[in-house]
């Protein structure tokens, strides 16, 4: 709680291990292969996606993070993300979907869930406006008082 004060989320650990001793290597550096495994990944419990702009953003992850089983409230960053994996998602998000997302909103919407919910809404505004402009265009089919 401390941390997530003081750092951004992307920046604390998913997990903390405390020590009574760091171990040692006969050169006096932390030796790393004796640290001992966290019991707890830090990870929420796994959620399957539930649609396709989830199944296809799990994908996305697990290609560029190189891990496999992610689910959809997962964070980008507990996942061993950083700001060039970011720059890579969101450049396969821009592909697969076919929408402007900036990558600022990878900072901010951390999870499949809300990244999801993210591209739906882009997805669905740009449907709509294109929509406007062919009835803007035709004028076929268009009622009175419709916006």
């Amino acid at each position: 709680a401390s941390l997530r004060q003081r750092l951004p989320d992307y920046m604390v650990p998913a997990v903390i291990v405390p020590l009574p001793r760091w171990p040692l290597t006969p050169n006096g550096k932390v030796d790393r292969k004796a640290l001992p495994n966290p019991e707890h990944s830090g990870r929420p419990p796994y959620v399957a996606p539930r649609n396709t702009t989830e199944e296809k953003l799990v994908a996305i992850w697990s290609q560029v993070l190189g891990v496999e089983r992610i689910g959809v409230h997962d964070s980008f960053f507990d996942l061993g993300g950083h700001s060039l994996l970011a720059a890579r998602a969101v450049a396969r998000f821009r592909q697969e979907f076919d929408v402007d997302i900036q990558l600022r909103a990878l900072f901010e919407l951390h999870t499949i869930e809300d990244i999801a919910r993210y591209l739906d809404t882009l997805t669905w505004a740009a449907e709509a406006a294109e929509q406007a402009g062919s009835d803007a265009n035709g004028g076929a089919g268009r009622e009175e008082g419709m916006l």
